[in-house]
């Protein structure tokens, strides 16, 4: 990916230190940095689950901005909600066993907000990519088996759905796929043509 540096003008860097959304972003083959940013992550009262993600999302990117000032910056939150209740990541063992009981036969609606924020110019594109995925009635064994298999502590609904967590589901829906990992692709590619970078125009060296 060394050979795409010289191609881009700014420094792309992805504000997370998530693992899932790094791995997300290397699907597009670009050079990036990881930054994690340190911001209050606190919803905000009256303040519903897609603009506490899309504010999110935003801050990350600013705070990043305030030590980067050529770059362009990747902001991202999500928030999965189950009949507006949010959902966070269990944490442990015996959250998530808690977490699939109350989500076996439900619906839950994953709020990924995403935004690119130049930091020289100071223009932010921002937008909110909903994804939806219904469980299956789960059984206490088929729940025990699937968290001791893959002990998806740190995913909010306590499922990958990239991995064995699909065989919880009953269906996942949605205009793209990577909005449930957290890092719609789509709309960030969209987002960097906006910018100037066409990511199947680079040079690949």
């Amino acid at each position: 990916m060394s050979a795409l540096m010289s191609d881009l003008t700014q420094t792309l860097i992805l504000a997370s230190s998530s693992r899932y959304r790094r791995e997300v972003l290397e699907k597009l083959h670009l050079p990036f940095t990881c930054i994690s940013p340190d911001i209050d992550e606190t919803a905000l009262v009256n303040e519903s689950p897609a603009q506490t993600a899309l504010r999110l999302a935003e801050s990350k990117a600013r705070k990043v901005a305030e030590t980067e000032p050529n770059a362009l910056i990747i902001g991202c939150d999500q928030v999965a909600t189950l009949d507006g209740l949010q959902i966070g990541k269990p944490g442990n063992h015996a959250n998530a066993v808690k977490q699939l009981v109350m989500l076996s036969g439900k619906e839950v609606v994953f709020h990924s907000a995403l935004c690119l924020y130049d930091s020289a110019s100071q223009h932010m594109q921002s937008t909110i990519v909903p994804y939806y995925v219904k469980f299956k009635i789960l059984t206490p064994l088929q729940i025990e088996t699937y968290l001791r298999l893959e002990q998806p502590y740190d995913c909010a609904g306590s499922a990958k759905s990239e991995g064995m967590g699909i065989a919880l589901l009953d269906y996942m829906r949605g205009d793209d796929p990577n909005a449930l990992i957290g890092l719609p692709l789509i709309a960030l590619v969209n987002m960097l043509q906006q910018a100037g970078i066409d990511v199947l125009s680079l040079p690949r060296g």
